[in-house]
């Protein structure tokens, strides 16, 4: 891969780290800001919030702009953002403060997807797309876990700091590393040609089949510190060792699923949102046990990043060259709000009394319906590659 993909895989993990470092300090941030755990995961939701609204409006807004110029703004955002996190004296100033990093998130994925994909040969794509979600991944791997460990031995607080210094060398490797000149030549399509792509079917279902088929993981990833702890039976510091096999996970299923996603992506699709849903249920049967649990935890992690080259994929396919950017936004906002609708579903469960046990079966549910959504797309892809097939005469 080109060092500018390397560049924005930088970028990606420190957008990744903020996104998802709060699920490995929820327990701290709680009894902090003297909320509940429900209340401290809605943390997420508002992220996620943020990045489904801000996504489009940026996007939309510096349409015009250099992308290199976007993507440095993007990273100053982020990293501003952090330290307001850091320094939030309320509950309501720091779920502020994570609204504002995350209108840094869906346009940095949104115009990363684009230059990525711009930067490699065709058949090379998914892949190129894959490389930059890698920073997600190891952020996971790497950066939540060890977030979890700051949280516990300098308190919460001191994690943000972190994540905002890593935004600082991600805004340092951009500047270096990618060109300039990238992007340079693609005049922006009229603006009215670009919202034309809300009008497309396709496109609207590889939006919904994002937001429900990687929705579901979140319904479970969320609250997974006290899944582990109050559930499986695992210590405080447990935590942090288990998200590093998860991590792990993610970092094979990222890989794994664009190159599925390469060499046929309808199959992709189907293989990678099956797949999840059935985890999901494996994991509830098995979650009482440390063993077993940390091994679907795993496969979770595998099953969930596996989809995500190819969900991103299909909606640039579909929106087509005029209105890819916003297209590729979108479906990174679509992503977030799968993100919130998990979390919110995973605190209704709680709420309810359902129990910490009954999330990895709402979870599944929810990306059942991500999987039946693509299976009606595909089933209209039909009838265009059977008249492409078989012109008329």
């Amino acid at each position: 891969m080109p060092a500018a993909v390397l560049a924005l895989t930088a970028g990606a993990f420190g957008i990744g780290t903020t996104e998802f470092l709060i699920m490995g300090l929820l327990l701290q941030v709680a009894a902090d800001m003297q909320v509940s755990v429900s209340a401290a995961g809605l943390l997420i939701s508002g992220y996620a919030l943020g990045v489904f609204v801000g996504a489009p409006i940026l996007t939309l807004a510096t349409r015009k702009m250099p992308r290199k110029a976007v993507l440095l703004a993007l990273m100053a955002i982020f990293t501003l953002g952090n330290a307001a996190c850091a320094l939030a004296p309320s509950y309501s100033l720091l779920m502020a403060a994570r609204i504002l990093t995350s209108l840094a998130h869906g346009t940095f994925f949104g115009v990363g997807s684009v230059v990525a994909t711009s930067l490699v040969a065709e058949d090379k794509r998914a892949s190129a797309i894959a490389t930059m979600f890698i920073g997600l991944t190891v952020a996971t791997l790497l950066g939540v876990p060890f977030g979890a460990w700051f949280g516990l031995m300098l308190g919460w607080r001191a994690a943000f700091w972190a994540v905002a210094a890593i935004g600082v060398v991600a805004f340092v490797v951009l500047a270096v590393l990618v060109p300039g000149h990238v992007g340079a030549k693609d005049k922006p399509a009229p603006l009215r040609e670009e919202l034309a792509v809300l009008g497309r079917p396709q496109v609207l279902l590889g939006l919904a089949m994002t937001v429900f088929g990687f929705g579901g993981l979140f319904a479970v990833f969320t609250y997974v510190q006290p899944i582990l702890t109050r559930l499986t039976g695992f210590s405080d510091a447990a935590v942090s060792p288990i998200l590093l096999v998860f991590g792990a996970g993610l970092a094979v299923g990222n890989v794994a699923g664009g190159r599925l996603a390469d060499k046929g992506l309808a199959r992709a699709l189907l293989v990678t949102l099956g797949g999840l849903a059935i985890v999901l249920v494996a994991l509830a049967a098995v979650v009482s046990f440390k063993a077993l649990a940390v091994a679907l935890l795993f496969i979770l992690g595998i099953a969930a990043f596996a989809t995500v080259a190819p969900l991103q994929l299909r909606v640039l396919e579909a929106a087509g060259v005029e209105g890819r950017t916003l297209a590729s936004s979108l479906n990174i906002a679509a992503f977030n709000l799968g993100n919130a609708l998990g979390a919110w579903a995973g605190g209704v469960t709680i709420d309810r009394g359902l129990g910490l046990g009954a999330l990895p079966l709402v979870a599944a549910a929810i990306t059942a319906v991500g999987l039946l959504l693509a299976l009606w797309s595909l089933r209209l892809d039909r009838p265009a590659v059977l008249a492409a097939q078989c012109p008329a005469e």
